[in-house]
């Protein structure tokens, strides 16, 4: 099998060159302040297709022959490779079909299918999409392209490493996404092999060793494992491995739509949300540059993230009261909040499940806040203004979208 090292990967980037773009390395003045160290954003969620799956799919399937290419490619995807390998066998005339989990992100799946690719939607999660390509594969006789363990996958992404290295060359540490592993290992063996010294570490989701099925908004890299490949290559070039949970990605991905004006999914924003979340600190000397690997994320998503993200970050309050039910009593209330500069979100009266006399009402209200010292002057205020803090059922707006 071929060996995946600088030289590979050098290849690799002669490869894509023209098909890929090179994205930019964006210094961040709003991360640098909140922690004391330079940060830059390697934005691939500025790459074609919107990830930097392209790499990869472009690379391995510049290594199939004319024969291969004309009796088609299969791949099983969540979504970004599933776009980088349309993208790719668009460009080289090849049939392309894809195979998804069934509750792959809508946006992705047309994208998908926007390429060009006959895509085929599998109940289940990626092991059962995978299994499904594979079949299909060995009865057509096309041409498997695996997402992460395979050398021309890992070199196409190790072609971010050599770009990090040129672009910021006073780099000292480097955050990367952590899925199957190709991103992380590629990654890690083109900028260390340029920029000796520099350290790299893995950021995967939360859990997602364990045996039970969980859903997570880092779908691009929710992976239980490493590939045979890739294994090996991050137990020997990357230095650690850290996890973040959801409420943290959610965090970071509000940062960075306010402070660096990125759209970024989940998978994407696991590297910030390490930095943020004090998991890992940033180089005391150079740059520390964060792989952004990808901005696909459905608009309902996205909206369900930032209410995540903005409660984590302590500017989202909840407030339930009980009331008497009589005009005037809600606007004075509503008055009491405006008058502190909260944004009301959603109001709704809940009358079930309360313990309510005659003429009383309950209130939840969800309001939007400049963060926790602000939620807690505003909860003083309701207090003050008499009105009494009763537990009642949340408006379905802020129900955690994992307890959907």
């Amino acid at each position: 099998m071929e060996a995946v090292d600088i030289e590979a990967i050098e290849r690799a980037a002669r490869t894509v060159a023209g098909s890929a773009r090179r994205t930019p390395v964006l210094e961040s003045r709003g991360l640098a302040e909140r922690l004391g160290g330079r940060v830059a954003l390697k934005a691939e969620c500025l790459q074609a297709t919107g990830s930097f799956k392209v790499r990869g799919a472009f690379a391995a399937l510049a290594a199939l022959g004319d024969d291969e290419l004309a009796a088609g490619v299969v791949a099983a995807s969540a979504g970004n490779h599933a776009q980088g390998v349309a993208a790719a066998a668009r460009e080289a005339g090849a049939p392309a079909d894809i195979f998804m989990p069934a509750e792959a992100p809508l946006a992705k799946v047309d994208a998908v299918r926007e390429l060009g690719a006959r895509v085929e939607l599998v109940p289940g999660g990626f092991a059962e999409a995978e299994a499904a390509a594979e079949r299909f594969a060995r009865e057509r006789g096309a041409a498997l392209v695996p997402p992460f363990d395979h050398p021309a996958v890992v070199a196409g992404q190790g072609t971010i490493g050599l770009e990090i290295a040129e672009q910021l060359p006073d780099a000292r540490l480097v955050l990367v996404p952590v899925g199957g592993g190709a991103l992380a290992a590629g990654t890690a063996i083109a900028v260390k092999s340029r920029l000796p010294g520099v350290r790299v570490v893995g950021v995967r989701a939360q859990n997602l060793e364990s045996s039970g099925a969980r859903r997570t908004i880092c779908d691009g890299i929710a992976v239980k494992r490493l590939g045979r490949i890739t294994g090996p290559l991050v137990e020997e070039w990357v230095d650690e491995l850290v996890e973040v949970s959801d409420d943290e990605v959610a965090e970071a991905m509000v940062l960075l739509l306010e402070r660096a004006k990125l759209v970024v999914e989940g998978a994407g924003a696991v590297g910030v949300a390490a930095l943020l979340s004090g998991r890992v600190a940033p180089a005391a000397e150079g740059a520390t540059c964060v792989v952004v690997s990808g901005g696909n994320v459905d608009p309902t998503r996205l909206a369900e993230c930032i209410a995540m993200g903005e409660t984590a970050a302590g500017r989202r309050l909840v407030v339930s009261v009980v009331m008497p039910d009589r005009p005037g009593a809600l606007a004075r209330l509503l008055a009491t909040v405006a008058e502190r500069g909260a944004n009301v979100v959603d109001v709704e009266h809940v009358r079930e499940g309360l313990d309510l006399h005659v003429g009383e009402t309950g209130i939840t209200l969800v309001l939007q806040t400049r963060g926790r010292e602000h939620s807690a002057e505003l909860e003083r205020a309701i207090a003050e203004a008499g009105f009494v803090r009763r537990p009642a059922a949340l408006p379905s707006s802020v129900v955690n979208p994992s307890e959907r």
